[in-house]
């Protein structure tokens, strides 16, 4: 009798690859997969070293957490110590990729410290499980732990919070 209430709740905790306190899997986007928007492999490996701030994004949500955008530019942080990357989920919306493509290179010009990528086929929400058609932020310490993750509008007190979690970790 047990085991059938553990289930739903085991089944719900491997659902989630999103938790505070844990790394995320590895994902590299490369090729057919997508990649940054200057062409080369783009890997989770390589949120380490630096506090990172990650917006994963549907194009047709990109204004929507645009307060915590602001706020964080705001902040003045350490770009030594703290880095920035946007990963558009390319296969969320139906604008064409020839035009999100345009937008993306304008972009990673007019904020060359962000690190701009492609997702084709939403392989960091089939990886991490994190939200679909939507605007997923999470804030990674420089082991590549998760500290904060939020799918949909940030605002308030969590921008005050994720503003708090970089600057404690730099």
């Amino acid at each position: 009798m047990r085991k059938i209430f553990l289930l739903p709740l085991l089944l719900s905790l491997s659902l989630s690859a999103v938790e505070i306190g844990q790394t995320v899997p590895t994902v590299t986007l490369d090729g057919d997969k997508g990649g940054r928007v200057t062409g080369e492999a783009w890997s989770s490996s390589e949120l380490k070293g630096k506090v990172h701030l990650l917006f994963y994004v549907d194009p047709n949500e990109k204004d929507l957490n645009n307060d915590l955008s602001d706020a964080v530019k705001a902040a003045e942080l350490d770009r030594s110590k703290y880095a920035s990357v946007a990963i558009i989920n390319m296969a969320a919306t139906w604008k064409p990729n020839f035009a999100i493509n345009a937008a993306l290179k304008s972009k990673q010009e007019k904020f060359p410290h962000t690190v701009y990528v492609k997702d084709m086929d939403k392989h960091v929400v089939n990886s991490w499980n994190v939200a679909d058609d939507n605007s997923d932020i999470i804030v990674f310490d420089k082991n590549g732990s998760v500290l904060f993750y939020k799918e949909g509008k940030v605002e308030g007190e969590q921008i005050d919070e994720v503003i708090r979690l970089i600057k404690e970790n730099m």
